[in-house]
């Protein structure tokens, strides 16, 4: 049997992490892995240790570890909870599970930006993930100044769009009935 990895693509508060979180219950064996929760984790116990500026390196290192550690030591299907907006990194990540026999899908969360607003104004989400910013607003901002190099069919085996909550389920079940 095939396994699956799943990388979610998107903004922040864009539904990435409940579609994980739902789809970790509906797909048998499977396990997500959220770069918040390393995140958490790092400005919990940690904070001495994080990057003053430039990238996280520090979480990144965590995440591989978990990352390869689910795939040497586990069978699960992997489901990658974080935003992935950078077309270069998410290719070459996506490439390297393929040549180990992963079947590859992309979920992209592509939400109108009011409804992203929206959420982030009433968001009650924990901050404690923060290195850089002090709120969500500050997140959104600089992720829709930056841009999503949106994905393309190329990318991986499956792409999912979800343009509106309502195509959440209908994603979901046809992940779930992906041969592996």
């Amino acid at each position: 049997m095939k396994r699956l990895v799943i990388m979610t693509v998107g903004t922040t508060h864009s539904g990435k992490t409940t579609f994980a979180r739902t789809l970790e219950q509906e797909l048998a064996n499977s396990v997500v892995i959220d770069q918040d929760n390393h995140a958490e984790f790092i400005n919990t116990h940690y904070k001495k240790l994080r990057p003053k500026q430039g990238p996280n390196t520090f979480k990144y290192a965590i995440t591989q570890t978990i990352v390869d550690y689910a795939v040497e030591q586990t069978d699960f299907h992997l489901i990658l909870c974080n935003s992935n907006t950078d077309r270069t990194e998410r290719v070459e990540r996506l490439k390297q599970f393929q040549e180990m026999g992963f079947i590859s899908i992309l979920v992209h969360f592509d939400l109108p930006e009011h409804i992203l607003w929206e959420r982030v104004a009433g968001s009650t989400r924990s901050k404690t993930i923060f290195r850089v910013a002090s709120t969500f607003e500050e997140v959104l901002k600089r992720q829709i100044a930056s841009g999503i190099e949106e994905p393309t069919e190329d990318e991986a085996d499956y792409l999912f769009k979800i343009k509106n909550s309502d195509e959440v389920e209908t994603a979901i079940h046809r992940i779930v009935s992906i041969p592996g």
